[in-house]
């Protein structure tokens, strides 16, 4: 059971607002194979939250409507959607650039062993989850064994040509094991690349540096070792006004499983909706005539986990 989390809503973060819509990033569910001490949407085999068909089907309609061109899927194990492939396809018909963000063992689970292919063949960018070089450190905080599945993964994505076809890219996410702020986001790429060619002969495009954010199971954790108010104050008081420009829910509208709409993944958690003055719980159908341009974005403390530092994002660090 999650420890109770303070209420982040009342916050001293300034007021920003949105541009257009240049990503569009769909959480199909919540259902994993893994069970990860730093996710931030409680992820699991046990859950069984999932998009609905209805909602599947109106992506393609979102994408060609607002001209975006980058599709985001998340979960979750996002590959698990029984109707992954279909968006995957209708994105890469319509010219969108599709990224998936893996999980990496996930390519070893019954009836995914080709899904490394499909990615290959649909140009899919993988961003994936690698939290360390270290073997000790990844199945400490990912669970016993995926450190030598995660490897197992890259290779075989290596082997397709991601990380050395510039068609193919291969992007890595790290995140700290406990309650302290990402390193030099340059610096740590160049200790994986070196890493992980010479010990594996594992080739990869970037790498992203993630805060974690003081949210569900990893808020949870905090609070029950006494860090939550600590590591709260330590991304107050590593704010950095140059961040806000380029904050990514600026551009993104993230969707939940129901079709939910809201200006991030962590809002999404908290039940943050996206505001808007005519509907209370705008829903992915609203996108279909509203596009939200210049709208006020939903802020509470967690945005200075986004703000702290060089900056967090889901595409990594905002400045180097």
């Amino acid at each position: 059971m999650l420890a109770t989390l303070p209420l982040l809503e009342a916050t001293d973060f300034p007021a920003i607002r949105r541009r257009a819509i240049e990503t569009l990033q769909i959480n199909l569910g919540y259902k994993c194979n893994q069970r990860c001490l730093h996710c931030h949407v409680n992820a699991g085999p046990t859950r069984t939250e999932m998009m609905s068909d209805e909602m599947i089907d109106l992506i393609p309609e979102i994408l060609k409507r607002h001209n975006i061109r980058q599709l985001d899927l998340t979960g979750g194990a996002p590959e698990i959607h029984h109707r992954f492939r279909d968006v995957v396809r209708a994105a890469h018909a319509l010219g969108v650039q599709v990224i998936d963000r893996c999980n990496l063992t996930i390519l070893f689970e019954p009836g995914h062993e080709d899904t490394a292919a499909f990615l290959a063949e649909h140009n899919v960018t993988v961003v994936a989850s690698m939290p360390c070089y270290s073997a000790i450190n990844v199945d400490k905080q990912r669970g016993d064994g995926v450190f030598d599945k995660s490897i197992k993964g890259l290779q075989q994505l290596n082997a397709l040509g991601y990380g050395s076809d510039p068609k193919l890219t291969l992007n890595l996410v790290y995140n700290p094991q406990g309650p302290s702020l990402p390193p030099d986001q340059h610096a740590l790429e160049i200790d994986y690349k070196r890493e992980l060619m010479a010990h594996f002969g594992i080739r990869f495009n970037q790498l992203f540096t993630l805060a974690n954010m003081p949210i569900q199971r990893f808020g949870s954790m905090l609070i029950s070792k006494g860090q939550f108010h600590d590591y709260m104050d330590l991304l107050k008081a590593n704010y950095a006004a140059g961040n806000l420009a380029e904050l990514m829910c600026r551009s993104t509208i993230s969707v939940d499983y129901e079709g939910s709409l809201y200006d991030c993944d962590f809002n999404q958690q908290l039940g943050l909706r996206l505001p808007d003055t005519e509907n209370a719980a705008p829903n992915l159908r609203d996108l279909l005539h509203s596009n939200y341009d210049n709208n006020p974005i939903h802020i509470a403390d967690h945005c200075y986990g986004c703000t702290a530092g060089q900056g967090s994002s889901c595409g990594g660090a905002l400045h180097d």
